[in-house]
């Protein structure tokens, strides 16, 4: 195996480094908080595990008092230990800046930035992000009233992927883990991008091309509809898995399982790298696990990738040591947090990464009773391993309105998802009554560690963007997306040239991000704010 490569000597002791750094110590002094499993509250005694003094202040806060805790805007009436204090104030110093959420907790049913013949099919959580990392945002307007609500014929300024196509040169893009093609369908249809979208599932892919097919025939029929005119080019669909430890001229493996097309041509295998010796853009939203390190790694990689735009997501599914050799991990990328000790993440801490905050804090604030799912889990699991203990964390799902049943009901559907007799089981006894009597100490411990979860993201995006820059390239994470229905919301973008260009004036989607206060403009290394900032 090739050496693990040392940081560069302009990233020794850089912000980002401290930043790793700060992160990890704070994480080590609450190493067990970070890895409890909450259906383990009664199982592990998970309650009698904190610290002493935060103990009364937790049992009696009230749901918006918890909310306060969180958001760090403050709850009514509510005395925390100084200690607790300092935890919360240094999770949230430590942790990216997310923006400043604002407006409605849902996106809009319908995005009227879109044509209308691109939202088909499109859920109001992806017509956001689409709009966000695309070309929908109008040039800030300073004669318009505050609060006002954007003129319908506002001309549009160009997004993160037109400007980094604009600032490279690049009128091709690989979109990978593309699905059902909805990214793709806007870049090539609506922007007149060559789109090559590729996924491992053959099933996505045919549907992305029936999507593409049905679009190109109302395309005929009705030109002119909408707000922008549309351009007849249709992405080309690949159906294939990216090899992370290939070199970048066999970019792509058959998929899993093989369909029964030809094999894939490389969209990275041209002469110059891609197809027609030019360059590509690399884009992956919400890239899942591995994949999206596996993009990082073929950008650093390949000469044919000018730049790379990536969300990632599900966390839990990265590789992380020990790993079979010449098997790569997805965590750590970085030489620098490699060499952190104490850097290593659990499955627990990399699944908490992944819990989107703002929506928690909105259900403590509304006091929704979507909060007593957690303390029901909880009984349900210390019933189950008195019963038999080697049914101890199965993924039950008892419902999606589980939080709207009694505990009876509750465990009536979950016991034989776990092959267990719910008459066999004492539903009614004293103990079953008095574990359900603590679910404002269940919903309290869950605060604790939705603290710590945007700390541990960003521990990851930053050893993703630390691994870029150990390799020379420009880089910068934006929060793109509104927190409050897209938590997965900093989008990673680098590329071999500088992107002062790039990420200058990234105005907001007033429509659909409703915030009217100023922001500076991410700079390169950074977020919307220094990540060395504390």
């Amino acid at each position: 195996m090739a050496a693990t490569p040392h940081p560069a000597p302009h990233l020794q002791h850089s912000p980002e480094q401290r930043r790793a750094a700060d992160i990890i110590r704070l994480l080590m002094l609450y190493r067990p908080l970070l890895d409890a499993f909450i259906i383990d509250f009664f199982t592990e005694g998970l309650w009698a595990q904190l610290p002493p003094a935060w103990q009364p202040a937790l049992a009696s806060a009230t749901p918006a008092q918890l909310a306060g805790l969180l958001g760090g805007r403050g709850g009514p009436g509510a005395a925390w230990p100084l200690s607790l204090l300092a935890f919360a104030a240094a999770a949230r110093a430590l942790a990216f800046p997310r923006g400043c959420p604002g407006g409605s907790l849902r996106p809009p049913c319908q995005s009227s930035h879109l044509h209308p013949l691109l939202r088909r099919h499109v859920k109001p959580k992806k017509q956001h992000e689409i709009q966000r990392l695309s070309k929908v945002g109008a040039p800030p307007n300073p004669l318009r009233p505050p609060n006002s609500a954007q003129p319908p014929d506002s001309p549009l300024s160009p997004q993160l992927l037109q400007r980094l196509s604009q600032a490279t040169g690049c009128e091709r893009v690989v979109d990978i883990g593309a699905g059902q093609g909805h990214l793709s369908r806007f870049l090539a249809f609506g922007l007149g991008l060559s789109v090559t979208a590729v996924d491992s599932d053959g099933r996505l892919v045919g549907l992305a091309e029936r999507f593409d097919q049905e679009l190109l025939r109302e395309l005929g029929k009705s030109r002119g509809l909408g707000l922008h005119p549309l351009t007849p080019r249709a992405p080309q669909h690949v159906a294939g898995r990216l090899d992370p430890a290939a070199p970048w001229g066999e970019f792509l493996l058959p998929p899993n399982p093989p369909g029964p097309g030809p094999a894939a041509r490389n969209p990275l295998g041209g002469p110059g790298g891609s197809e027609d010796g030019g360059q590509v853009l690399l884009t992956g939203l919400h890239a899942c696990g591995d994949l999206s390190p596996a993009l990082l790694c073929h950008f650093a990689r390949s000469p044919a990738v000018a730049a790379v735009a990536l969300v990632g997501c599900c966390y839990m599914k990265l590789s992380t040591a020990p790993q079979p050799p010449g098997c790569p991990l997805g965590y750590p990328l970085s030489a620098s947090v490699a060499a952190l000790p104490g850097h290593q993440l659990s499955y627990r801490a990399r699944e908490a990464a992944c819990h989107a905050l703002e929506e928690f804090e909105g259900r403590l604030r509304g006091g929704s009773p979507q909060l007593r799912a957690h303390c029901h889990r909880a009984v349900l699991e210390s019933l189950i391993c008195a019963t038999d203990p080697s049914k101890r964390h199965l993924g039950l799902q008892p419902g999606r309105k589980a939080h709207a049943l009694s505990f009876p009901q509750y465990a009536h559907l979950g016991l034989p998802l776990a092959g267990l007799d719910p008459a066999r089981v004492p539903l009614d006894s004293e103990a079953v009554g008095a574990m359900l009597e603590q679910q404002h100490k269940v919903v309290a411990f869950c605060t604790l560690g939705q603290l710590l979860a945007p700390v541990v993201e960003t521990l990851i995006l930053l050893d993703r963007l630390l691994y870029l820059r150990e390799q020379g390239f420009h880089c910068a994470l934006v929060p793109l997306f509104n927190p409050q229905f897209s938590p997965r919301n900093l989008v990673l973008v680098a590329a071999r040239t500088p992107l002062a260009a790039v990420l200058a004036g990234l105005d907001k989607d007033i429509e659909d991000w409703d915030s009217n206060e100023d922001e500076e403009s991410p700079r390169e290394g950074q977020s919307l704010h220094n990540p060395g900032h504390r």
